[in-house]
């Protein structure tokens, strides 16, 4: 535990991020480049035809936007018990994203829900949940903005966080505890994946460069809050 917050030290932060974020940028552009080659080239599917292709977008996306409120959760945890000194800056950079993720994945599940379920949306369990998803980022966003005091916003937005987790096991078991739409899974199974491999190639290579997109942002996004911060604290001990 010690070693985290001697590397969560913000001038450490920004100098290690410097470093390696070119290196996450060229590893984000390669990862989406193979992803949607590989998915511009997969063949029509038997039943979705080409509208399967929109799976590229879709579960990438929904991954990612999971992905970014359990980061945020933990970011949370990390802030009310252990007092982290970038717990609180990372939350609040990943908030945006995860929001804008959340948005593409609804956006391109009901473009992908059209064709096949003859409905831009149904209220299923998933549908539902995912888009509860989305509020609670949105939450996380104007409960910040509407508290001025900064450790308040922190500690407020932290318990949010923590409470709003208890969406992202519903989201990803909704389609095993209730009847949906939705298919269960298709990749993460004890008897392999489902997918034919010319679809879950460029799936995958998607997936990867949609986590690295994220990752990429995230640290930008951090580095600019933890700069932003410190100029505050200079104009403040300069009015003082």
């Amino acid at each position: 535990m010690p070693s985290l917050f001697v590397l969560a030290n913000p001038k450490r932060f920004l100098d290690l991020s410097g470093a390696v974020l070119p290196w996450l940028a060229a590893a984000t552009v390669l990862a989406l480049g193979a992803g949607l080659t590989l998915g511009w080239r997969a063949p029509p599917d038997y039943q979705q035809g080409d509208s399967v292709k929109i799976m590229f977008l879709h579960v990438p996306a929904a991954w990612t936007a999971m992905m970014g409120y359990g980061l945020i959760a933990v970011c949370a945890l990390f802030s009310l018990v252990w007092r982290h000194p970038l717990a609180d800056v990372a939350a609040k950079a990943a908030a945006p994203m995860g929001a804008a993720f959340t948005f593409l994945g609804l956006v391109t599940g009901s473009l992908w829900g059209k064709p096949m379920w003859g409905a831009w949306w149904v209220w299923d369990a998933r549908l539902t949940s995912f888009l509860l998803l989305l509020f609670l980022y949105l939450g996380l966003i104007a409960l910040r903005n509407a508290i001025e005091e900064e450790t308040r916003a922190a500690r407020a937005c932290a318990i949010l966080a923590l409470v709003g987790a208890a969406n992202l096991p519903i989201i990803e078991f909704s389609v095993d505890w209730w009847t949906t739409l939705h298919q269960g899974e298709s990749i993460f199974r004890a008897g392999g994946p489902t997918i034919s491999a010319v679809f879950l190639w460029p799936l995958a290579s998607m997936g990867i460069g949609y986590t690295l997109l994220f990752l990429t942002l995230w640290t930008i996004r951090i580095r600019t809050e933890i700069i932003e911060r410190r100029a505050r604290s200079l104009l403040l001990e300069s009015a003082a």
